[in-house]
């Protein structure tokens, strides 16, 4: 008799101790709470591996590891917490490094390092327009921090209300209503109040 496994029974409709009665193709297990017989899925536990990232935050960069399945997909956009030492960062794929090039795609494996940025907190750069003259603000907010074409927002000791949000992929945002987070903007245009 084979040790104890932990299976799914559609009898006890649970997880619970199995016996196994065949492995292969078709797998049968026997619940030893209820005793019956049934086909079952053995899930194969996905191994983890580290991947080397670089971290960008505010003009300094870091060596930091992901962590990520063996055979996992990763995009140009995708976030990760990396592991920089102690601590831990949210961050978002800017670029992979697949052996001599960079690609927008690839899968764990051909994954040489992952070019990041922190996200969890950013620095948002705004451009305040004040008849002939502009000045150069920048605050720092959380990544995820919405701002609105036409609302009223306070940077430091100014009040500001935004007319349009340059964003990272390169469109412009113009429209009255429309916003955008702040891990996605590249430059608020405002104007003082």
């Amino acid at each position: 008799m084979e040790r104890s496994e932990e299976y799914f029974c559609p009898v006890c409709d649970e997880e619970t101790g199995h016996e196994v009665i065949s492995r292969g193709r078709n797998p049968i297990a026997r619940c030893l709470s209820c005793g019956s017989v049934h086909p079952y899925s053995p899930e194969k536990e996905k191994k983890l591996v580290q991947v080397k990232a670089i971290v960008s935050a505010e003009g300094t960069s870091r060596v930091c590891r992901v962590e990520m399945e063996e055979g996992e997909p990763c995009r140009v956009g995708d976030h990760f917490v990396a592991e920089c030492g102690d601590e831990y960062i949210g961050v978002e794929v800017m670029a992979i490094e697949r052996g001599e090039s960079r690609v927008r795609k690839a899968i764990r494996s051909e994954i040489a390092t992952l070019w990041t940025r922190k996200v969890e907190e950013v620095a948002v750069r705004i451009s305040l327009h004040s008849g002939r003259t502009t000045a150069s603000l920048r605050t720092l907010v959380p990544g995820e921090e919405p701002f609105v074409i036409g609302e009223v927002y306070k940077v430091g000791q100014k009040r500001i209300r935004i007319s349009r949000i340059k964003m990272r992929r390169g469109m412009m945002l113009r429209r009255e209503g429309a916003k955008a987070i702040a891990r996605e903007i590249r430059r608020i245009f405002a104007y003082p109040l």
